[in-house]
């Protein structure tokens, strides 16, 4: 259902399976035909094509008649226009909250008598289609912005959008490494949770207006930096200078050949107008109230499990939005899950998990702005910290500079990629360690194509490792000291 330009906004080391790491040579940030083949390289690696059904549809999940005793589903799917009805002892829901196109006709009068095209993001696959076309695109999300620049070379002119504004981010980060990978560390998470909020806003805002000044580009939000997440836009801020794209403010109407704007501008003679207004999202094959959507809300104990089963063999996998790279959070989920249903592991009371969920969606309603999906929000570090907890699979930085400092401080300052959830518990890899401590190399190996001669090299690694020697002894010390 992807556009054919789509290329993914987190890295590969942060988003990259934690037991397999995403090939050296392939880009930090990759087109997502790299991404289907790392894919399929997973799924032969580790022998999983045996056990995927292709074509297959599934048409309803229902409780057995037994299930308070045994948890187990009647599955019926369909493949080929036939139905075939299994027994499972477990359920994995893995189709996220991309699933049904929003189009908020009703907010737009007038959109009736538009005899342009009317489309959503969803539909959108080449920009060649609209050659020479004048677009609107309505919504300043990551799809619209995406979709807008893709269009932009091919159209005859673009017009984005937007009720509230947005704050732009690149992908490419100080130094030129990839913006999650310098942002994303358990040092600077640890200052989040020092630094006020907003000075952190402060910082925040200042840092992207020195890129561009958000409000000369018709692009300054209604809200603060932390209040809702950015939006990666790498040539935006071009497109705009350049005229490619023109930022608008919300639609007031539409007639039959033109779009009119809040702010009274009027654009004649557009042809295609694109939502790209996001998606809603439901479980029509589960069985009546084992898991009730009211307003994009959905009551899941660590975005997870339902907590009213009698039995927890049913968990929703991915259905989160997080400021980072979903598929680690995912593998955690599941990992997780899997030893819930193996027995291993117990989940609370009902009444504790409700009161936990009740607890992150007043926090979410705290911090950020009013939006479709706010109650599937997470914060990247402390959400993978807190499932690597349940797991027993979270690093353990005092042990971890008593016995290692070198992976110790990688740990610490370095991106919190997901071979730190290998290192110990459940499900250790051999190969974390090391997985760990190459990763830079990894991330370098991608844009350095053209080899240079340096002299900075060999002093630098002396450097370093003088600074991991000096900084490993005055933690060792302290560490000392807290256990006196």
């Amino acid at each position: 259902i992807i556009y054919k330009s789509v290329t993914i906004n987190t890295s590969k080391e942060m988003m990259g399976y934690s037991d397999f790491p995403i090939p050296e040579d392939y880009p930090n940030y990759m087109h997502n035909s790299k991404v289907m083949d790392y894919f399929r390289m997973y799924v032969k690696h580790f022998d999983l094509l045996r056990y995927i059904h292709f074509q297959t549809s599934v048409l309803s999940i229902r409780k057995c008649s037994d299930f308070s005793t045994t948890g187990q589903w009647d599955v019926v799917t369909e493949t080929d226009g036939k139905q075939n009805s299994a027994i499972f002892d477990a359920i994995l829901v893995c189709t996220g909250h991309h699933i049904d196109p929003y189009l908020p006709m009703e907010c737009f009068p007038g959109v009736e008598k538009f005899k342009g095209r009317i489309m959503h993001s969803r539909e959108y696959k080449y920009a060649e289609e609209f050659q020479d076309k004048r677009m609107v695109v309505v919504g300043l999300g990551n799809s619209g912005v995406d979709i807008s620049l893709d269009l932009s070379h091919t159209t005859k002119q673009v017009f984005l959008s937007t009720r509230t504004g947005a704050w732009v981010v690149n992908r490419v980060s100080d130094d030129g490494f990839p913006l999650d990978v310098v942002h994303f560390t358990r040092f600077k998470n640890m200052l989040r949770h020092i630094v006020p909020l907003h000075l952190m806003n402060r910082w925040g805002e200042n840092k992207l207006n020195a890129r561009f000044n958000h409000e000369n580009y018709g692009l300054k939000p209604q809200f603060r930096f932390l209040s809702k997440y950015p939006v990666v836009g790498d040539d935006l801020p071009n497109a705009i200078v350049s005229g490619r794209v023109l930022m608008k403010p919300n639609v007031k109407e539409f007639t039959d050949t033109a779009v009119i704007f809040e702010d009274g501008s009027r654009e004649e003679n557009i042809d295609v107008v694109l939502f790209a207004t996001g998606y809603n999202f439901s479980f029509p094959f589960l069985e009546e109230n084992v898991l009730n959507v009211n307003n994009n809300r959905v009551p899941l104990y660590k975005f997870v499990f339902p907590p009213h089963l009698e039995k927890p063999t049913l968990a929703i996998i991915g259905l989160l939005q997080p400021l980072g790279a979903i598929m680690p959070i995912a593998e955690l989920q599941t990992r997780w899950a899997t030893r819930v249903f193996k027995g291993l592991l117990k989940l609370p009371s009902p009444d504790d998990m409700m009161a936990d969920i009740a607890k992150k969606i007043k926090e979410n309603e705290k911090r950020y702005i009013p939006s479709q999906h706010i109650t599937l929000q997470v914060q990247y570090i402390d959400h993978v910290d807190e499932l690597a907890s349940l797991l027993s699979v979270k690093p353990n930085l005092l042990f971890l500079f008593l016995t290692d400092p070198q992976l110790a401080l990688e740990v610490l300052f370095g991106p919190c990629t997901p071979a730190q959830f290998r290192l110990t518990g459940p499900g250790k890899w051999d190969g974390a360690r090391k997985s760990i401590l190459t990763q830079r190399q990894r991330i370098l190996k991608a844009t350095k194509t053209r080899a240079l001669k340096t002299q900075s090299e060999n002093d630098t690694c002396l450097v370093s490792s003088l600074c991991i020697k000096i900084i490993s002894v005055f933690i060792l010390i302290a560490a000392i000291f807290a256990y006196l």
